[in-house]
């Protein structure tokens, strides 16, 4: 809790903070300084090590992405299920809008709905489950108004996301959505696709392609 003072002349005890230990450790081969037991700190370091670089590299983009879930999570305050659930009820929203449209335009929106199933059936496909028998039961329980249902990747069964503590960040959620549906609105704003022609190898003087020296 203290404050970062520029000149010692002015520092009073308004800006000393407080802990419960101060002490220096012995890190491997280096020497530290441990500041425990802080009173509402406002920022906290972690330790990463480990026998190689990549492993301490991979344990702290693992660290840094949790880090940003949770700050998400408390900066907007609001989160969905997740193992495909999410997708799954938005599949049903779309689906059921299909129903009052006409023409080829409904086949647009029934494949749009089959795109966002795509989540849960990767999540099976990657867990060694099949992929149709999921999204089938997930489609039945969902039906059945239990929303938060998805796929639980290490017991193989459907679930509520919420009791099993698999939860995603609103914000994130949306994000995804909001860019797959203007990519694939760009795609369909294409009048016309010009093909590039391969590029040709440079020729000789003599107008023959030239040939790789040989070693």
């Amino acid at each position: 809790g203290a404050d970062i003072v520029t000149n010692i002349d002015e520092l009073s005890p308004d800006h000393l903070g407080s802990a419960e230990l101060v002490e220096e450790r012995k890190v491997g081969e280096d020497k530290m300084v441990f500041v425990l037991g802080c009173k509402n700190p406002k920022s906290v370091s972690i330790l990463i090590r480990g026998g190689l670089e990549r492993v301490m590299d991979e344990a702290e983009r693992g660290i840094h992405d949790a880090l940003s879930v949770v700050a998400d999570c408390i900066e907007v305050g609001k989160i969905v299920p997740g193992g495909g659930a999410s997708e799954i009820e938005m599949a049903l929203a779309v689906r059921k809008y299909a129903d009052s449209v006409k023409g080829r335009e409904r086949w647009a929106v029934e494949e749009f709905a089959e795109a966002l199933e795509v989540i849960p059936k990767a999540l099976a496909e990657n867990a060694g489950l099949d992929p149709i028998e999921i999204v089938m039961d997930l489609r039945r329980y969902h039906k059945e108004g239990k929303k938060a249902y998805g796929v639980e990747i290490f017991s193989g069964e459907c679930m509520d996301m919420f009791e099993a503590g698999v939860m995603e960040p609103f914000n994130v959620k949306k994000y995804v959505v909001e860019s797959a549906v203007e990519a694939a609105s760009m795609i369909l704003r294409v009048d016309e696709i010009i093909a590039a022609a391969k590029a040709k190898p440079p020729k000789g003087k003599e107008g023959e392609e030239e040939l790789p020296e040989e070693f």
